[in-house]
């Protein structure tokens, strides 16, 4: 089955606007391809500002923390304003963000700059969220895992484009991958503007907005206190912090464990994306059939935590074919977990909460993601270039053990 026989499909059920469609897919795919367009070059484009070496995988990890303390804040908001004012303003601003996000990192000239870009893109970083509870809208809970695995896929070819485009394009400068993901970005803002309709109906939008609702904090108090998704998000954070690490050092790691060029690092980052094609297509439809959403996503982060086992001993005995394997290994388990794990969350409540729940999953993600890198930049100088994949592989296991009492009572 291909992801053009599913999107197929999914109009002759449910005879889905074919504009909110594509421009979803055309979204979903631009954020995996602009994410990762740039990871190959970021540690590239720090180091002339750089006077101490070993700092520059700390100020790396520190630009990725960066983005994630942005979006931890913005996503409440962005996900309260979408539930009131509707998925299409909230998402072409968050586009709109992106592409001048993009450009001013590009554009560089002093670390600061750098960092300015960051917050640019974190502030506006709610587009993920906010297509997750786009495609909720025009899709019935029961079909909404299946298809959430067709929208990761989505994401995974982009992931596999970008980051091999990427390598590509810094041969002709560093900064040329983020003007091209600017461009790319505002031409779909341009498109969604003439041609995207809004998902969510005025019958079923939030009355009025609070000052609670737009504080991430009372969001995370509040998500955490919904019985059914205590578990899920606690399990989710833990798996968060590392896999924040892991992203953040990869580059770096590479470079100095490999001494890898922009190019061998982006194809690469493109394994990922690759794994979410493969596994979305042909290993989540048959898991799907045997098992639930919540031992799919335990499948998976047994699968992260062998994955991180292989990079740690890649870093031990720098031999890259075993971090290659790693990475497979990883990336399947990655692939597994995020869908089943949004397709959990999008089915625990109603039409007017989805883009609560989708923004508050992402503050949570978000923050560990802010704290993930903070830490992985400090022990991977401290303690050598295999501490974040073993630490990944202790907040995994701790993961499983979190959610594993939830599968039992409701397998």
């Amino acid at each position: 089955m291909s992801i053009f026989r599913s999107y197929k499909e999914l109009n002759t059920e449910q005879t889905i606007d074919k504009k909110a469609l594509i421009f979803g897919i055309i979204s979903m795919f631009l954020c995996g391809l602009g994410f990762t367009i740039a990871a190959p070059v970021i540690p590239f484009l720090v180091k002339p500002y750089i006077s101490n070496p070993g700092d520059q995988a700390i100020v790396v990890t520190l630009l990725t923390s960066v983005y994630a303390i942005c979006v931890f804040f913005a996503a409440p908001v962005l996900g309260a304003f979408s539930d009131k004012y509707g998925r299409r303003p909230v998402l072409l601003i968050c586009l709109l963000g992106s592409s001048v996000g993009y450009l001013v990192f590009g554009i560089g000239g002093a670390l600061w700059i750098l960092f300015a870009g960051r917050i640019i893109d974190g502030v506006t970083g709610g587009d993920i969220s906010t297509i997750l509870a786009y495609f909720a809208d025009i899709i019935p809970p029961d079909q909404r895992t299946k298809y959430f695995g067709w929208a990761s896929a989505v994401v995974g070819v982009g992931t596999v484009i970008g980051p091999t485009l990427g390598g590509l394009l810094a041969k002709f400068g560093y900064s040329v991958p983020m003007y091209f993901g600017a461009i790319i970005t505002i031409l779909n803002v341009v498109y969604g503007f003439f041609f995207m309709p809004e998902s969510l109906d005025k019958n079923n939008r939030l009355k009025e907005i609070t000052f609670v609702r737009l504080n991430p904090f009372t969001q995370l108090v509040n998500i955490l206190s919904i019985k059914n998704l205590k578990r899920l998000l606690v399990s989710a954070f833990l798996l968060w912090i590392p896999n924040g690490s892991l992203q953040a050092v990869f580059s770096q790691f590479t470079m100095d464990t490999f001494n890898w060029k922009p190019a061998i690092i982006g194809l690469m980052f493109s394994i990922m994306g690759f794994q979410d094609i493969i596994s979305q297509s042909l290993i989540m439809p048959k898991l799907l059939i045997k098992l639930s959403d919540k031992q799919i996503a335990v499948l998976g982060m047994a699968s992260e935590i062998i994955g991180y086992g292989f990079i740690a001993a890649s870093a031990l005995f720098s031999f890259y074919p075993i971090f290659i394997a790693g990475m497979f290994i990883f990336g399947f388990g990655d692939s597994i977990f995020g869908p089943s794990f949004n397709g959990m969350l999008s089915k625990s409540v109603a039409s007017s909460e989805q883009g609560r729940i989708q923004g508050g999953s992402q503050s949570i993600q978000a923050l560990a993601r802010m704290i993930g890198p903070i830490i992985g930049g400090q022990i991977y100088v401290a303690l050598g270039h295999a501490a974040p994949a073993l630490m990944g592989m202790l907040l995994t296991a701790a993961a499983i053990l979190v959610l594993y009492e939830g599968i039992h009572v409701n397998k």
